[in-house]
């Protein structure tokens, strides 16, 4: 069966995102491996992502980048554009991986509407997901996602291109934190853990919580035990994730994926994660890292994970997170729905 699909994207960074912008890379890695399939995509992204599907666009650039842009008037014409063009080209679906919003425009095109939800900010969303249930089609990242009151077509975790990512068989001499410097990540906790194993510690990311970052993280950066090298575009993430002994992934919120996480069991880097969320899904105790339940269990966990194989913790995720299994999962959640027809009712 030949399809026709349009990916709604998100426009806060640009596709492929530079540096930060998980969504954007989900997004890029899916566009690509479907065009690489042949399927033919239409990408609905900035003016300034690079594709080889057929881009559409009205927004010039990425909001994140470009202040002067009112960002509900352009997500409004985003969105408004891609449900039109859904319409006119007669495509077979648009996925959309623009959360909640797009939902409310789905009544412009009669088309069916796959939505990955990317994790919920809040709760207060979930109303408008219950509402159009029955019009769309919901895909969850992880199992431990899933909202109970929604029902879904599957759970498709991310992938990654593993050639992206080598084996680096050798430990570095460095601890990693590798992500949104906020509370609910962990870097201050991950301070703490390199300070008591006396190791250094890099951290890496986007200073999201300013006021967090000042307070509980600045004052302990010295250029030396700990050091802030900000956000690392993808050029640079296999050596930075490979040349660390671990990855410390001290989460205090249910995260509905880790993309750094995935990224950093590729390089070989075994990764110390708080039992919450999708962690159990990612992380594979004694084979990959060490899942704790508490900052303080990551202690003795940085020395049980550096015995670790490292080609081991690389083949562990060669297969459950290589971008093609993703794609594969999407293109049977495609045909499953364009097969069913139209539907106002599940």
């Amino acid at each position: 069966m030949s399809l026709r699909v349009g990916i709604l994207a998100p426009i806060s960074w640009r596709v492929p995102p530079r540096h930060y912008g998980p969504w954007e890379r989900v997004v890029s890695l899916l566009t690509e491996g479907l065009v690489e399939r042949g399927v033919d995509v239409t990408l609905f992204a900035t003016a300034d992502s690079i594709t080889a599907a057929t881009l559409e666009s009205v927004a010039p650039r990425p909001l994140n980048e470009a202040p002067s842009l009112d960002a509900k008037v352009w997500e409004s014409l985003h969105i408004a554009n891609a449900f039109e063009h859904a319409r006119d080209m007669r495509l077979d679906l648009l996925h959309n991986h623009y959360d909640f919003l797009p939902l409310a425009f789905s009544g412009l095109a009669d088309v069916p509407l796959v939505t990955t939800i990317h994790g919920f900010s809040s709760e207060k969303i979930v109303p408008v997901f219950e509402r159009y249930g029955d019009r769309g089609h919901y895909v969850a990242i992880s199992d431990a996602d899933r909202h109970p009151r929604l029902r879904y077509e599957a759970t498709i975790h991310h992938g990654i291109r593993m050639d992206t990512f080598p084996l680096v068989r050798t430990a570095g001499d460095y601890l990693l934190f590798f992500g949104r410097i906020h509370p609910h990540k962990g870097a201050a906790e991950a301070i703490d853990v390199a300070a008591r194993v006396g190791m250094p510690l890099v951290l890496a990311g986007i200073v999201q919580d300013r006021e967090y970052f000042e307070r509980s993280v600045e004052p302990r950066i010295d250029g030396d035990r700990v050091r802030y090298v900000g956000s690392v575009g993808p050029d640079e993430r296999g050596a930075v994730l490979g040349g660390a002994r671990a990855l410390l992934h001290l989460i205090s919120f249910e995260e509905p994926f880790g993309f750094s996480v995935i990224e950093s069991m590729a390089c070989g880097t075994p990764v110390i994660a708080t039992r919450r969320g999708s962690m159990p899904e990612l992380v594979q105790h004694g084979v990959n890292g060490a899942l704790v339940e508490a900052p303080d269990d990551a202690v003795d966990a940085v020395e049980t994970v550096g015995r670790l194989d490292r080609a081991a913790v690389r083949a562990s995720v060669e297969r459950r997170f290589d971008v093609s299994r993703m794609v594969d999962e999407y293109i049977e959640v495609y045909r499953r729905i364009v097969e069913r027809g139209p539907t106002r009712g599940r």
